[in-house]
């Protein structure tokens, strides 16, 4: 039988060979490719002391390294504070050099917004950094799920090398609601404090959002989705909508949504995303009301409003049909 038959096997196996041409040990390669990559990551200052590296559009792939969604980092007297961790322990190294360009000042959190994939994979990195975690207490059902051991296997193959067999989960140091307490967490960092509120559920039960009252800035992460289709899965609709609502009696003045550009008028892009929500909801509630058939509803209705803005097309049917399906068992 051929090496061939083994995707796995054949590929370390040509990897191997390839490296003894070259004359390079095998344990330095497995961190090759991805540090040869050509994706661009550029920290830009959006406040004082207050970066943010804006991800593609895209969905996660070899060649992007997983770079699909955003963080961001403040640079405090005592330390740096860190938003989201990337998808990908080569993504968050290159994070840490960046910041090590900025200040010689050590990362001292790392505030883990939700539990997905793009933004939890490079935590190790953070951690390796010194870093303490801090995440809500919502995570923990997902680090032990068979879901979150599926997503990572499926990573492994779907995202490697950026993703491998040393890419793991990390759990918080750190958790926000336990005892069912979600009161604010104020993180102090030299003279700066900074709000972290639980959002959630929402995008995810454990979402969070971290605000700045020194710049007026509200890091989202994916409770706001700007410039391109929201990724809503099996979210809560309706509480993402309160907890739209909610975020503006911040009154942020700036706005790092978790995917898309940042924002200079928040209430604006707060509500596009609130403003595709409700439609999802409007629009399959009355279908599933009236027990029309999902495919007839969705043809039916007219996404013309969307249909242009990036990922349309790979999330935008799939999220219709979770809000029909969640819109059958709502109750009123």
């Amino acid at each position: 039988m051929s090496i061939a038959c083994f995707p796995a096997i054949a590929r370390a196996w040509r990897l191997g060979w390839l490296l003894l041409a070259l004359g390079m040990p095998w344990a330095v390669a497995q961190a090759q490719p991805a540090a040869l990559s050509t994706v661009r990551m550029e920290a830009v200052e959006v406040a004082a002391g207050t970066y943010v590296v804006q991800g593609e559009a895209a969905l996660g792939s070899p060649a992007n390294l997983n770079f699909i969604s955003n963080a961001s980092f403040v640079v405090a007297d005592g330390g740096v504070l860190v938003i989201d961790a990337l998808g990908s322990p080569p993504l968050a190294q290159r994070l840490l050099e960046l910041i090590g360009r900025i200040t010689p000042l050590p990362v001292r959190y790392v505030v883990v917004t939700h539990c997905h994939a793009d933004h939890i994979y490079g935590l190790q990195v953070m951690k390796a950094a010194g870093a303490s975690v801090v995440g809500h207490v919502g995570c923990r059902e997902y680090l032990h799920s068979d879901t979150a051991r599926l997503r990572m296997q499926a990573s492994r193959e779907q995202l490697y090398p950026a993703v491998d067999e040393h890419t793991r989960l990390v759990p918080p140091d750190l958790w926000l609601g336990e005892g069912g307490d979600n009161a604010d967490l104020m993180l102090r960092i030299g003279q700066r404090s900074f709000r972290v509120r639980h959002a959630g559920p929402s995008h995810t039960p454990e979402d969070l959002v971290v605000h700045d009252a020194v710049t007026g800035a509200l890091f989202a992460g994916d409770i706001v989705f700007r410039g391109r289709v929201p990724f809503v899965g099996q979210a809560d609709s309706r509480r993402w909508i309160v907890a739209l609502d909610r975020l503006l009696e911040l009154k942020p003045t700036l706005l790092v949504p978790g995917h898309g550009p940042v924002s200079r008028q928040p209430a604006d892009d707060l509500g596009s995303t609130r403003d595709y929500l409700a439609y999802l909801r409007k629009t399959m509630g009355e279908a599933a009301a009236r027990m029309e058939p999902f495919d007839e509803a969705y043809a039916r209705t007219d996404w013309s409003r969307f249909a242009g803005l990036p990922m349309f097309g790979a999330t935008h049917r799939m999220n219709a049909y979770n809000t029909y399906l969640l819109m059958e068992h709502e109750k009123p």
